[in-house]
């Protein structure tokens, strides 16, 4: 006898199925087909840490970015806010020379004036000279600003007071319709 045990049976047959020198030839295929399998596996999961680091940096940096503009929005918007308080409102527009106004007439849809307009109070900042000139106040010497040819309908009228229709006839027509007309 051989070295090698005698099988019967089930098993006996099964042997003459399988040729007899493949036991150890196959190993090495397996064995090198399982080290590549594990190899690329590892490098996988090394590729794929690599890229979920990445993104954690980025959403790191958009994350304070974020932070960082959200307060310069909450800045601007404070300070918007403080410009656009009624106080502060009122207090540029006494440094821009205006004054609050009358009661104000309406025009109707066919030309009625509907109210009583009353002229804008004159009040202490009214009596400095405005900081900003309209464009029709520039019509004299450039070197002089604020300086016109034309007579001031509001000194020329008898009582002097503001809304008092002008004296001279040859003063120009108002391009805005009067009440009552």
């Amino acid at each position: 006898m051989s070295g090698k045990p005698e099988l019967r049976g089930r098993a006996a047959r099964l042997a003459r199925l399988l040729p007899a020198g493949a036991g150890r030839a196959a190993r090495a295929p397996f064995v090198l087909l399982v080290v590549l399998l594990l190899g690329g596996g590892l490098i996988g999961l090394l590729v794929l840490n690599s890229a979920l680091s990445e993104g954690a940096f980025r959403l790191d940096d958009l994350e304070r970015e974020t932070k960082t503009l959200t307060d310069e929005e909450q800045s601007l918007q404070r300070d918007i806010d403080a410009y656009s308080a009624p106080d502060a409102l009122q207090r540029r527009a006494r440094e821009l020379g205006m004054v609050p106004g009358g009661d104000p007439a309406f025009l109707g849809p066919d030309g009625t004036v509907k109210g009583v307009p009353n002229p804008a109070a004159a009040g202490p900042a009214a009596a400095r000279d405005p900081l900003l000139l309209a464009p029709e106040a520039l019509t004299g010497d450039p070197a002089t600003p604020g300086t016109s040819p034309e007579p001031d309908p509001a000194a020329a009228s008898p009582q002097g007071a503001p809304g008092a229709s002008p004296a001279p006839s040859d003063a120009q027509p108002s391009p805005y319709p009067t009440p009552g007309r």
